[in-house]
């Protein structure tokens, strides 16, 4: 049984695993596409940056121009709180533009004057004992700073907030500034979701030696290859931002067998395989038009023209066209690309396999949309290129 520290269980004040912190993104994503009434959408911000960093409290601050004032409609534990525009640490931040990281309130001295002024002042009042405090300002589309998170005390005792709790705040942060400004916009929050689903497919692919150049050229590939084929750009654009997430089952998968060096063994490859399911249960019940297409391709995207591939061994149209189109994507930045693991293959070489495979492991239509945009595909390939290491595998794993 887990032990209980001031009412809340050790389970609630753990970290989460990547698994854990991509569904947390994924569920408050889709709130906050979908509120348009303003205080309800701070509420889900204070909440979603709440359960990313497991801080105690956390406040969504906004700037007031008229009244020239920073105020916060919710602050866990506390009623709506407007101050000068200047005071305190939030106000500090969001006039410099810059963030704030303070590990100790009691025994700060950089920011001591303003905490005496704030926090410490605020806790003799209230006897609550502030320790770590973070402030992350977030800015508009055109640049200006607009407001701020603020987040204070880790549930998990005494210990600080890190490095990785900042680039969690900073990255809800920017999707919360966005997601104020435009929140009357759905083109704006559709751009906002594409950012985090970038985000989320690089997240997947980090954690196999990929870097997020790879799901950027799979998604560029993707649209090229879909508008070859005669689809609308409409849902080739649709595809384009629901292909960065084909192997985000792969959080899941554990590093022993994920950064394996070589081959795998049976038992591995059958391990491996299941990011293709991972993926597909933890978009499927989205009721968003991007994710319902992610999962598809993040389900489908193994599978092979000719019914051998994986999960379900779907053949030939069974398989969803964002399927097949991915594949074929995936597969040719794998082999066309520099890895920092193994070296490109040389562009004949790469084309011959494509036309051996065609029928096969790809849908014959597939292989001819992409041959006929491949000089679209070469430059995607050269504008996104990834740093190399000397060092080098002989063959990429597929």
């Amino acid at each position: 049984m887990p032990q209980k520290i001031d009412g809340k269980t050790e389970n609630a004040n753990r970290e989460l695993s990547p698994e854990e912190m991509l569904k947390v993104i994924l569920e408050y994503a889709a709130k906050i596409a979908n509120e348009r009434d303003l205080n309800r959408l701070l509420m889900l911000m204070a909440d979603m940056g709440r359960e990313m960093v497991k801080a105690d409290r956390c406040s969504v601050w906004l700037v007031d121009d008229q009244k020239d004032e920073l105020w916060t409609p919710v602050a866990h534990g506390v009623d709506e709180i407007r101050i000068p525009r200047g005071a305190g640490l939030v106000g500090l931040a969001i006039e410099t533009g810059k963030p704030i990281f303070i590990d100790d309130a009691y025994t700060n001295e950089e920011y001591r004057e303003v905490l005496k002024s704030g926090a410490l002042q605020t806790d003799r009042k209230t006897r609550y004992r502030t320790r770590s405090i973070m402030v992350i300002p977030f800015r508009d589309n055109e640049g200006g700073v607009m407001g701020a998170y603020q987040a204070i005390n880790k549930c998990s005792g005494e210990r600080p907030f890190d490095e990785k709790d900042l680039e969690y705040l900073t990255l809800a942060a920017s999707y919360s500034g966005k997601s104020l400004e435009s929140a009357m916009l759905a083109h704006e929050i559709e751009e906002t979701q594409k950012e985090i689903i970038f985000t989320m497919g690089a997240i997947g692919e980090m954690r196999s030696r990929e870097t997020g150049n790879h799901v950027k050229r799979v998604a560029e590939y993707s649209y090229h290859i879909a508008l070859a084929l005669g689809m609308s750009r409409e849902e080739a654009e649709l595809l384009k931002m629901a292909s960065p997430m084909h192997d985000i089952g792969k959080v899941a998968i554990p590093d022993a067998v994920l950064a394996k060096p070589g081959r795998l063994t049976e038992a591995e490859y059958e391990i491996m395989k299941t990011h293709t399911t991972i993926g597909y249960n933890l978009l499927k019940n989205s009721r968003r038009r991007i994710l319902k297409a992610a999962a598809v391709v993040a389900e489908q995207h193994h599978e092979r023209w000719d019914g051998t591939g994986y999960p379900n061994r779907l053949k030939g149209e069974d398989i969803h066209i964002y399927g097949r189109i991915t594949a074929a994507a995936d597969v040719f930045d794998a082999l066309i690309s520099d890895r920092v693991y193994k070296k490109a293959w040389e562009l004949p070489r790469v084309l011959e396999l494509f036309e051996k495979e065609s029928g096969a492991h790809f849908d014959p239509r597939v292989v001819d949309a992409l041959m006929s945009c491949l000089p679209d595909l070469l430059a995607v390939r050269d504008r996104y290129r990834d740093a190399v290491s000397d060092d080098f595998a002989s063959e990429p794993r597929l």
